[in-house]
């Protein structure tokens, strides 16, 4: 009784007592059971919600998108299903809308979306930044694309938040690693500067290293750095070697960390940019 299960199928079954379901297992949705001292993770939160909807809901949204391989989904998130239901219990969210048999397939059992559908709904659905943030890792996880996951939008143009589904589409880049390099680009494009490239290599012929995003023609690059580059000494060291590299084929790169603000950054980039003889866009 490791798993996920439905407490009467156990107790219908003589599997389970009700005294034992009672003093060893907890409801995480109604009916649906895990062992007493378990912390549910997503996995197993997103097994219970597709149970407790009779095996019939098509697990979609963020839930789906961490089934497909994407990061950075957390454990207490809701759990989005596309299926019929009135009063779905705390901790589920039901989307009642048109899903044809094409864009649903099994996940170790379950029913989830297909990665485009998936990404059609996490632009539709959820606000602009927090969209972007859980496409980008999507992206990268199962290679979908933009073009494909907007198919769907001519195929259903009178579904629910296409407008702002289209906008957090078309800002979709695989190539972020991070929610906070996903930030960190949409604090430029919200600024004003154009789209960036992300994951720009660097090379003088023998070294290599990868900028996070940057422009090519006035060769301006921007990284995002985490706690390891301050904390990490190994790290640190690396970081001396490969900031040589980069300066030494000509790029400007700018280095942005936690406690730098918007404004800040964008003032950054204005002086990179001017520094280059290009006109910047004006500061926002």
């Amino acid at each position: 009784m490791r798993e996920v299960f439905i407490g009467s199928a156990a107790l219908a079954s003589g599997g389970l007592t009700r005294g034992r379901l009672r003093w060893n297992y907890r409801a995480i949705f109604p009916d649906v059971y895990v062992p007493k001292l378990v912390v549910p993770s997503l996995e197993q939160r997103t097994a219970g919600a597709w149970l407790w909807s009779g095996r019939s809901g098509v697990i979609t949204g963020r839930a789906a998108a961490a089934m497909h391989g994407a990061l950075w989904v957390s454990a207490a998130t809701p759990i989005e299903m596309i299926w019929r239901c009135g009063r779905p219990p705390p901790g589920i969210v039901i989307r009642n809308e048109r899903i044809d048999a094409d864009e649903i397939m099994r996940i170790n059992g379950i029913l989830v979306t297909t990665p485009e559908r998936t990404a059609f709904d996490l632009a539709r659905h959820l606000p602009r930044d927090l969209a972007i943030q859980h496409l980008d890792s999507l992206a990268r996880a199962t290679g979908v694309t933009t073009a494909v996951a907007l198919m769907l939008a001519e195929k259903y143009p009178r579904a629910r938040g296409i407008p702002q589904g289209r906008l957090a589409l078309a800002l979709m880049d695989a190539g972020a690693q991070s929610p906070k390099e996903t930030w960190l680009r949409l604090v430029l494009i919200d600024g004003g500067f154009p789209a960036l490239r992300t994951q720009i290599l660097v090379t003088d012929g023998t070294n290599e290293a990868f900028l996070d995003m940057g422009y090519d023609e006035p060769m301006v690059a921007f990284d995002y750095d985490g706690e390891q580059h301050q904390t990490n000494r190994r790290r640190y060291v690396h970081d001396i070697g490969r900031a040589e590299l980069v300066d030494g084929e000509g790029w400007i790169d700018i280095h942005v960390v936690a406690e730098h603000s918007r404004r800040f950054i964008l003032h950054r980039a204005h002086a990179a940019f001017a520094r280059r003889g290009w006109k910047p866009p004006k500061l926002h």
